[in-house]
């Protein structure tokens, strides 16, 4: 079964009979954990097999970033939030920069240890706390800063064979509102965010494999959200700055994303925008909603139709769909990207054996428990 453009969550820590007969829906293509659906090491690696089960193509992921957004912790090494770093990158960069590299080695060869494909990370957002929902899961409210930190994390992920995501394009540290309550604007012009948030995307989409953007409208360039415009989408991030990644969208519940209508609508204009793979979580009816549009739209419910949603030519939606799923192949992990003393992760125990992984849990657990 080919891999759909909808990521999906399920609602516990083992799969249901729903679960199971929507995961063969041929719109879905992956999954996102949260931290409902974690209870132990040994429990996400039975889900994960499971899923795989039932789609052994399937993506699974998760948010992993460390401080307030890790989903998985109890089992797992506690990681601090990214801006925590900084103090030692002022102090020794070189020494930052190292640990920075191998905590985002550690947090992705524990994830694939439990069959997780990825983290959506790293945040290149420039905040400080201006904006609450960002805050310190940014490495530094100084774009520099931030470009030379995130891109020592990518390393780190890379190494482990882990693909990697910058998120939230072009930048949410700069609007105090949340995109989960509201709907953000940023009344900048392209000038002025290219000479602060756009510095760490600019500097790093060369080595990103995806970039997720953000739920916010910036009325001077476009009317629409990022996620749902061609403007940002296509013009900025695949014409002006040549991404040709896999483009996540944030997901479809948040109240950000309210303005592209019902859930299906989301879909399809998140789609039409030029997302590869959309994300609705947390709402199982969104969720069918979206796949069921999202089957219209390619064609795999020909002889149905729904006026409220835009269909596209046979032809053409058949051709971006075929570019999006070559792209999202490459979320896959790269074994072959692996150190000789992990290139067999089996499981939690099996990255004991090494001495990467047991000098740096035992810092980040002595940053974590010192806060």
């Amino acid at each position: 079964m080919a891999l759909g453009s909808v990521m999906i969550d399920i609602e516990g820590t083992a799969l249901t009979t729903e679960d199971r007969q929507l995961l063969q829906h041929p719109s879905v293509g992956g999954v996102i954990y949260f931290s409902r659906n974690y209870e132990s090491p040994d429990q996400i690696s039975t889900l994960s097999a499971d899923i795989r089960r039932c789609r052994p193509e399937i993506l699974i992921a998760v948010d992993q970033e460390g401080g307030r957004v890790q989903r998985f912790r109890a089992g797992f090494t506690r990681l601090p939030a990214m801006q925590r770093f900084l103090p030692l990158f002022h102090k020794n960069a070189d020494a930052a920069l190292s640990l920075v590299e191998n905590c985002g080695w550690l947090m992705a060869v524990e994830l694939l240890a439990v069959g997780v494909d990825f983290s959506f990370a790293p945040v290149l957002d420039v905040d400080d706390n201006f904006c609450k929902v960002i805050a310190d899961r940014s490495f530094s409210s100084d774009p520099d800063e931030v470009t030379a930190l995130a891109g020592a994390f990518m390393r780190g992920m890379k190494d482990a064979g882990m693909a990697t995501t910058g998120k939230h394009f072009p930048g949410h540290g700069s609007v105090a509102g949340d995109s989960h309550a509201v709907s953000p604007t940023d009344n900048r012009t392209l000038d002025e965010i290219h000479l602060k948030d756009l510095i760490p995307f600019n500097a790093l989409l060369p080595s990103l494999n995806a970039v997720m953007p953000a739920h916010i409208i910036f009325p001077q360039l476009d009317s629409l959200p990022v996620g749902f415009s061609s403007y940002w989408l296509q013009t900025q991030l695949r014409n002006e700055l040549h991404f040709d990644g896999v483009i996540f969208s944030d997901d479809l519940t948040m109240e950000g994303a309210a303005v592209a209508g019902n859930y299906g609508e989301r879909a399809i204009a998140a789609l039409s925008a030029g997302c590869d793979m959309v994300l609705v979580c947390n709402n199982r009816k969104g969720a069918l909603e979206a796949l069921a549009a999202v089957e219209r739209y390619t064609g795999g419910e020909s002889n149905k139709s729904d006026e409220n949603i835009e269909r596209v030519d046979n032809a053409e939606s058949a051709k971006r769909s075929e570019q999006s799923s070559k792209r999202i192949l490459s979320m896959q992990p790269n074994p072959a990207l692996r150190p000789k003393d992990l290139e067999n992760i089996e499981n939690m125990a099996s990255l004991e054996k090494s001495e990467r992984y047991v000098k740096t849990r035992a810092i980040l657990n002595a940053m974590t428990s010192a806060s």
